[in-house]
């Protein structure tokens, strides 16, 4: 059937994308052993020139990097110079050679975890013992900031926890919620360049940020901050409304810090040379999804790499898009592909009304709602809209997204489910699991925004 061919395509091209981006890949190709030394992005380091190579980070493609590693040196140069910690989702855990991944958090928790704490505690420990001849590469990418989590002294985890939380419900960006995590932290905003002893840093990152601003991947560990004090109590005031619901301790440490009694930054120089590389983006994973689809046969649409906006909306969006399209065409019958990358928001339902889900689900399911409603729910079986996260993770759940196709759409009328309902109470993941509309990979490794697949056929 036509349906079931879009399906397996547009899961074809979507993977096609993810494959592009693939951590391992991507550090191999800018870290290079050779007979004169280690070559990282175009910068060759003498073998003689320094000691060990220390290696750490954290991020959902944490345990992928850190492959990339240990294959790009080889057995030999690992075994006598690598040393490492990195700070990963617990279902990314793997026995390396000599780099060890820290399970910071489990699966589908995005918020730091005391488990995460002691892990960036052994990092700071590790990289603050190194001598100045050594080198240090920093590897990092989407889902550092909960991964690397280092509260400043006077504000607990908890505390933290509670901040980051009534940010993410109340709708901030991942600018806005990042603007304060820097100031509440000892290891973001550049704090880790500061705390490394080595005179010389190398920092890989893969962007999970549109617009790849360094300075927000992960908080930006190894960049100076730009963001103030002053700029995170705004945005607290903003989004958690009534200044009660913040810990007292956090307007106190943002207070000082602006009063300049901190004994934090100002007074903090980096021992470090830093030299940051971006190496990985969702432009690319785009790019590679458009050659496979122009393999398959499809006309492609490039919606960019940047698309922001409520997940609802934006799968609404993509749904009269696809709509347009299939009317448009013409005579000549062409298959055509939307291409969309980004990362939108969700406007969550009042804790107690709830339900299980994520932005790709939410928005798969807003495409089936939207073209499902016009035609009596009869969705087009030429159309399917598949949106998923590069990291294989979306929301708390073990899904990376969703897709809205018609045989989703008559699977939901044959058990009586009310699309309308599970979007209002963001309980898109047992709609879909119910319809067999779920996009299941388990970590992929990288993590580069969400890629969305929209095809027409």
């Amino acid at each position: 059937m036509q349906q079931e061919r879009l399906v397996t395509d547009s899961v074809e091209i979507w993977r096609a994308g993810v494959a592009a981006v693939d951590a391992s890949r991507l550090v191999r190709e800018v870290l290079r052993a050779t007979p004169e030394g280690l070559s990282i992005c175009g910068r060759v380091y003498p073998w003689d020139s320094f000691g060990r190579l220390c290696v750490v980070g954290a991020g959902k493609a944490g345990a992928g990097m850190a492959a990339g590693v240990e294959e790009a040196l080889g057995p030999r140069w690992v075994a006598e110079r690598v040393c490492g910690w990195i700070n990963v989702p617990a279902d990314c855990v793997r026995r390396l050679q000599k780099i060890h991944l820290h399970a910071a958090r489990p699966a589908g928790l995005n918020e730091p975890t005391a488990a995460g704490v002691e892990g960036s505690r052994q990092i700071l420990d590790l990289v603050s013992r190194l001598a100045p001849k050594d080198l240090c590469l920093v590897l990092i990418s989407g889902g550092g900031s909960a991964l690397l989590p280092a509260p400043m002294a006077g504000v607990t985890l908890t505390e933290k926890q509670l901040v980051t939380r009534l940010l993410m419900q109340g709708g901030a960006t991942i600018h806005e919620l990042n603007t304060v995590r820097k100031q509440l932290s000892e290891i973001k905003g550049g704090g880790l360049a500061r705390a490394i002893a080595a005179t010389r840093t190398e920092t890989l990152i893969i962007s999970d940020v549109v617009g790849d601003p360094l300075g927000i991947i992960a908080s930006g560990p190894t960049v100076d901050d730009e963001s103030t004090p002053a700029e995170a109590e705004a945005v607290l005031a903003r989004f958690c409304g009534n200044s009660a619901s913040v810990p007292a301790s956090v307007w106190r440490l943002l207070a000082q810090s602006n009063a300049g009694d901190s004994s934090r930054r100002a007074t903090e120089v980096a021992m470090t040379t830093v030299r940051n590389h971006l190496i990985g983006t969702n432009r690319v994973a785009v790019e590679a999804a458009k050659r496979k689809a122009e393999q398959l046969g499809y006309r492609v649409v490039d919606a960019g790499s940047d698309n922001t906006g409520e997940a609802t909306e934006v799968g609404c969006g993509l749904a009269r898009e696809c709509e347009r399209l299939s009317y448009e065409r013409g005579g000549d019958g062409g298959k055509v592909c939307v291409l969309s990358g980004g990362e939108p928001v969700v406007r969550l339902a009042p804790p107690g009304e709830r339900g299980l889900g994520g932005r790709n689900q939410q928005l798969a399911l807003a495409a089936l709602e939207t073209l499902s409603a016009p035609v009596g729910g009869l969705f087009p079986d030429n159309i399917v809209v598949l949106s998923g996260g590069t990291d294989g993770e979306d929301g708390p759940t073990d899904a990376a997204g969703g897709w809205a196709s018609a045989g989703v759409a008559a699977a939901a009328r044959r058990l009586g489910l009310n699309a309308r309902e599970s979007l209002a109470s963001n309980d898109a993941y047992h709609f879909l699991e119910a319809t067999g509309g779920l996009l299941k990979t388990g970590p992929t490794h990288t993590n580069v925004m969400d890629l969305r697949v929209c095809l027409v056929g």
